[in-house]
C-alpha cells in the first residue's frame, strides 16, 4: 500500500499540473443561526434577579454576606438582599415570597443560627418549592456549619426545633415542612468555607456562580443541541466575575459552530455589561466595505449618541483608542465586543487594539478559523469546540430533518444514522443535510445517500472551501495530498514524503493545524476531518471531471488504470506547467 501511494504521487508529479479551485461564498449557516435566537429580552428578563440571597441577617449582614453580595454585583449578577426593615413583622414579607419567584436560582448561607429563624427558614421552604416546581436553582453555602447536622438536624439545629416546635404548636405541618426542606437543600453539594480567606472563597463562589447561572439561562432551540457544556466551558474563560480585561479566542474548522457559541454568550451575558457591540462576518464585511465601516460600526454601537466621521482606519483606529481609553467617556463602563469570523490580524488591531483601550471588567470575543492569528495577538484564553457526539449529532440532525413533535419512523432511523455518520459531528453539515432531507421520503434519502457517496453536497463543500482559498500555493500542495493519499499517516512519514516534493512541510503542516484543516492525533498521526478531505478531492476532480490524465493528483485504482491504459497523461506536462 505504502509503494503504490508513493508511486501515485510520483505519477501525479510527472504532470507537472495544478489547479486551484476557487469560489466565493456568503456564510448563511452562522447567519440564519443568528436570526433565529432567543432575544435578551425574551429569555433572561423574564426574571427580575439571577439570585436570591438568603442568610440570617444576625450571623452574617454585616460581614460575609454583605461582601459576597458585593462581589455578586461587581461581576453584573443581579441580586436580591433583603432589607433589614422587612424583617419588622412576624411572618415573613410577601415581597420576599416574590423576589424568590422572580430570581432565577437561591444562594443560601447557612450560619450558625440560620435555623433559630422562622424567617430563614420560610424563605428555605419557598426556594424549595420552586425548585421542585419550577427548576429553581440552588446553591448552599455553609459557613462555619457541617451540612451533616443540618441533614441530622444535631446540634443548635435540634435545639432551634425545639424552640420553634414550642412557638408553632399549633401548626405542625409548618414545622414539618421546614424540617424537609433543610433536609433537602442540605444534601446539595455545595462549598464549604473551612480554614479558607473569606476573600478567596467569596471569589471561587461568584466565578462558580457566574458559569452555573448562565447555564440555567434557556437555550431551547433544538439546533443549539449539544451546546449546554460548551458553553460551560466557554464562560469558564469568559468568567465575568472577574475585573480584569479579557480576550476570548474561539477557533476551529468552518461549520463547527464558533459564530453560534459566541452569539449565544452575548446574548445571556451582554445585559450585564454598560455597552457592547457584536461585528458579525467580519471577512466577508471589510472586504466588501472595508475595515473604515467596522470601525464605525463598533463606535455607534458603543456610544449611542456620539457622531464619528473619518475615513481611513489608522484615523478610526487613534478615535477608537482614544475614546474608549478615556476614563470619563467610559465612567469605567464595562464593554462587551464580539469579533465574528476574523481572518486578518488587522482586523483584530484596528478595532480592539490592546487591553488598555478598555475599561475594567470588559470581555472580548474572537471567533477564527486561524489559532496562529489568535496567538499573534496574545488572547488570553482560546477555546477549541470539538465535533459533536453521535448521540448529540443525531438529535441536532432529527430536529432539522423531522417536526419537533414528529418520531422518525423505522424506515428512517438506519438511514439517519448514515446520514450522521457523513457529516462526523460537524453542527453546519448535519443542519444543511437535515434541512435538505425534509419533507422527503425515504426512496430519496436513499438515492441522497447514494449520491453523497459519489458527490458530497456542494453548500457544505462550498462553506468550508474558504479556508482552501486562504491557503499559499505550496500550503494547497500540502493540503490536497493529504486530503487525496495521506490522512491518517504518521505526521513524520507524512513529512518525509512531503519533503521530496521540495514543499517545506514542516511550516506547512503547522500552518494547516493552526487553520483547523488538519489536526495531529495522540498516536501521532495527521487526521483530516472527512468533509474537509471530501473538499480536496473535489477540487481536484474538478480539475476534468471526465479525463483523470487531466487531473494533477490521482488516488482512485480506476481512474489510475484508465490513464496508464490510456496513455492520457503523457502530453500534460507542456500543457500544464506549474
Amino acid at each position: 500500500m505504502l509503494i503504490y501511494l508513493l508511486f501515485l504521487a510520483f505519477f501525479c508529479r510527472i504532470e507537472r499540473s495544478i489547479f486551484w479551485f476557487s469560489t466565493l461564498y456568503i456564510s448563511f449557516f452562522s447567519y440564519i443561526v443568528m436570526l433565529s435566537l432567543p432575544s435578551t429580552s425574551s429569555s433572561i428578563s423574564r426574571k427580575k434577579y439571577d439570585v436570591f440571597l438568603s442568610f440570617r441577617g444576625e450571623d452574617t449582614r454585616n460581614n460575609f454576606t454583605d461582601h459576597l453580595y458585593d462581589a455578586l454585583s461587581r461581576s453584573g449578577i443581579l441580586t436580591f438582599r433583603d432589607d433589614p426593615k422587612l424583617e419588622a413583622g412576624e411572618e415573613i414579607a410577601p415581597e420576599l415570597l416574590k423576589a424568590i419567584q422572580q430570581s432565577w436560582c437561591s444562594v443560601i448561607v447557612f450560619s450558625e443560627t440560620y435555623a433559630f429563624s422562622s424567617w430563614c427558614l420560610e424563605e428555605l421552604a419557598e426556594i424549595v418549592k420552586q425548585h421542585n416546581n419550577d427548576g429553581h436553582k440552588v446553591f448552599p453555602i455553609f459557613y462555619h456549619v457541617d451540612p451533616s447536622d443540618l441533614r441530622k438536624q444535631k446540634e443548635k439545629v435540634k435545639e432551634a426545633f425545639a424552640r420553634h416546635e414550642e412557638r408553632y404548636k399549633e401548626d405542625c405541618e409548618k414545622i414539618q415542612r421546614w424540617r424537609n426542606a433543610l433536609i433537602q437543600v442540605a444534601a446539595i453539594k455545595g462549598w464549604h468555607l473551612n480554614n479558607r480567606h473569606e476573600s478567596e472563597f467569596i471569589r471561587e463562589i461568584v466565578k462558580k456562580i457566574s458559569v452555573k447561572l448562565y447555564r440555567t439561562y434557556p437555550v431551547t432551540r433544538s439546533d443549539l443541541v449539544g451546546f449546554c457544556e460548551r458553553l460551560e466551558d466557554l464562560y469558564l474563560k469568559i468568567n465575568i466575575g472577574e475585573n480584569d480585561v479579557r480576550v476570548i479566542g474561539i477557533c476551529g474548522m468552518g461549520g463547527i459552530g464558533k459564530t453560534t457559541l459566541a452569539r449565544v454568550a452575548y446574548t445571556q451575558m451582554s445585559h450585564h455589561f454598560e455597552s457592547k457591540s457584536f461585528l458579525a462576518d467580519i471577512r466577508e464585511v471589510s472586504d466588501k466595505c472595508g475595515l473604515v465601516s467596522l470601525q464605525k460600526q463598533l463606535l455607534s454601537e458603543i456610544f449611542h449618541d456620539e457622531c464619528f466621521k473619518f475615513f481611513n482606519i489608522h484615523e478610526g483606529n487613534d478615535i477608537i483608542s482614544r475614546t474608549l481609553s478615556h476614563k470619563k467617556v467610559l465612567s469605567h463602563k464595562k464593554v462587551f465586543v464580539v469579533l465574528d469570523d476574523v481572518d486578518n490580524i488587522q482586523h483584530i488591531k484596528c478595532l480592539v487594539g490592546r487591553h488598555d483601550w478598555f475599561g475594567s471588567g470588559s470581555r472580548i470575543i474572537v471567533t477564527t478559523r486561524n489559532k496562529h492569528l489568535l496567538r499573534c495577538c496574545q488572547v488570553d484564553y482560546v477555546y477549541m469546540p470539538t465535533t459533536l457526539n453521535p448521540k448529540d449529532a443525531l438529535q441536532l440532525f432529527n430536529s432539522k430533518a423531522f417536526h419537533s413533535d414528529t418520531t422518525p419512523k423505522d424506515d428512517f432511523i438506519e438511514l439517519s444514522d448514515q446520514i450522521v455518520n457523513y457529516a462526523d459531528g460537524l453542527p453546519l453539515a448535519l443542519e444543511v443535510l437535515g434541512s435538505f432531507l425534509r419533507g422527503r421520503d425515504a426512496t430519496q434519502w436513499r438515492s441522497a445517500i447514494e449520491r453523497l457517496k459519489r458527490d458530497s453536497n456542494k453548500e457544505i463543500l462550498d462553506k468550508l472551501q474558504i479556508s482552501f482559498d486562504g491557503l499559499e500555493e505550496t500550503e494547497k500542495n500540502i493540503f490536497l495530498d493529504i486530503a487525496c493519499f495521506l490522512n491518517g499517516e504518521k505526521k513524520d512519514f507524512v513529512i518525509k514524503v512531503l519533503d521530496g516534493c521540495k514543499f517545506f512541510p514542516d511550516i506547512g503542516i503547522d500552518v494547516l493545524i493552526k487553520k483547523s484543516l488538519i489536526k495531529v492525533d495522540e498516536h501521532k498521526d495527521l487526521r483530516m476531518h472527512n468533509l474537509l478531505q471530501d473538499m480536496g478531492r473535489k477540487i481536484v476532480k474538478e480539475k476534468c471531471v471526465d479525463e483523470p490524465g487531466k487531473r494533477c493528483r490521482l488516488w482512485e485504482e480506476m481512474d489510475v488504470h484508465h490513464v496508464l491504459t490510456k496513455n492520457t497523461g503523457i502530453e500534460q506536462d507542456a500543457q500544464f506547467e506549474r
